[in-house]
């Protein structure tokens, strides 16, 4: 009687891992900058409800945005930039952009490049 060995061989075992290690590999390196989205993007959803019922204009909209940003710690994007952050009138309102690329190093000289985009409109 034949007996026949069945199960993964240790070169399978690599194959199958190392795809799996480098989206792992990748994820840790990414959180650190998903994280810091969400710091912009809560803050962005708190200063529209604090001017939800006030009457603000472009400058203080800016200035509130600046306290949240020192107080979250947020680094990635100057309130004074015009290119990051843009608040324009729309109507009755204003609308806050903000659109920024951050990148994280990956393997050697590979970086994994991330783009955010968020708009949140501020209705008086």
């Amino acid at each position: 009687m034949r007996h026949r060995e069945r199960g993964v061989t240790f070169l399978g075992w690599i194959f199958l891992l190392l795809p799996m290690a480098l989206v792992l590999y990748a994820g840790i390196r990414l959180t650190p900058i998903y994280l810091e989205y969400m710091k912009i993007a809560r803050t962005l959803e708190q200063v529209a409800d604090e001017f939800k019922a006030d009457d603000a204009d472009a400058r203080a909209i800016r200035n509130a945005i600046e306290r949240h940003f020192d107080i979250e710690s947020v680094d990635i994007i100057n309130v004074r930039d015009n290119e990051a952050l843009k608040i324009a009138k729309e109507g009755s309102g204003y609308t806050v952009h903000v659109a920024y690329v951050d990148t994280a190093p990956f393997i050697s000289n590979v970086l994994l490049l991330v783009e955010f985009d968020k708009v949140v409109k501020i209705e008086q």
